[in-house]
């Protein structure tokens, strides 16, 4: 039996085709606590590491990790543009162009340090009290001043139609538009195929525990960080 969890982070793997409060609903039900919160959502078609916070003294701690940087490995495809800039969406685009390897990386050089981005429709982010997706999804389309976000962007492969990237990035960066904005500079169209956090401050993806309905698949006194000893609290 697992010893019980009463606070603490707990760096958790999150599959592609669940939502962010379904790993809190889960750890709810796993544990009986019901002070339980998360560090930053990733889309439901996404993978990787998410941060739950357990007990008071750490769910207040959810700014410090959005705050930290964070990491991804990201599947680009190429040639299609969709409405949401990811799988879900509908394509509104097509190209036949295929970009060669030096224009990959002579584009690539503006996704590096601090750039401007426009956060995209389809996406959580509130203007005006009103969050942008259920705007989008009435038909909507409103104004959205950029933010400044800083990346490092590293090309992994290229094998047309798919294009793989690492990229290290700041709070509030939007990876599905980094995906756009690529496309529209390569003029071929782009979308985000495939994403993968694997990294979320000082954590990464070989950290994090698994949860199923019934159990955890990894023995949570090795994953959950105490007060005292939690890397949140060194950075």
């Amino acid at each position: 039996m697992h010893p019980p969890i009463h606070e603490g982070i707990l760096p958790v793997y999150k599959p592609p085709g669940q939502t962010s409060f379904d790993l809190v609903r889960r750890l709810r039900k796993l544990t009986g606590i019901k002070k339980i919160g998360h560090a930053g959502t990733l889309d439901p078609f996404a993978e990787g590491v998410m941060i739950l916070l357990i007990g008071r003294e750490f769910t207040k701690k959810a700014d410090t990790f959005l705050n930290q940087d964070k990491e991804y490995e990201a599947v680009i495809h190429l040639g299609i543009e969709t409405t949401t800039y990811d799988p879900e969406g509908e394509v509104v685009f097509e190209s036949p162009l295929i970009p060669t390897s030096v224009q990959i990386e002579e584009a690539l050089r503006h996704f590096q340090g601090t750039i401007s981005q426009i956060p995209p429709m389809f996406s959580a982010k509130k203007v005006k009290g009103k969050k942008l997706y259920k705007l989008a999804r009435q038909g909507l389309e409103i104004e959205r001043k950029p933010i400044q976000v800083t990346l490092e962007t590293s090309l992994l492969s290229y094998d047309y139609p798919e294009l793989r990237l690492q990229i290290t990035c700041s709070k509030g960066t939007y990876i599905r538009s980094i995906a756009q904005d690529l496309g529209k500079r390569l003029t071929c169209g782009a979308y985000l195929k495939k994403l993968t956090r694997t990294r979320c401050g000082p954590y990464h993806l070989q950290e994090c525990i698994k949860l199923s309905e019934n159990s955890i698949s990894r023995a949570p006194d090795q994953a959950v960080k105490s007060a005292e000893s939690s890397k949140l609290q060194a950075r």
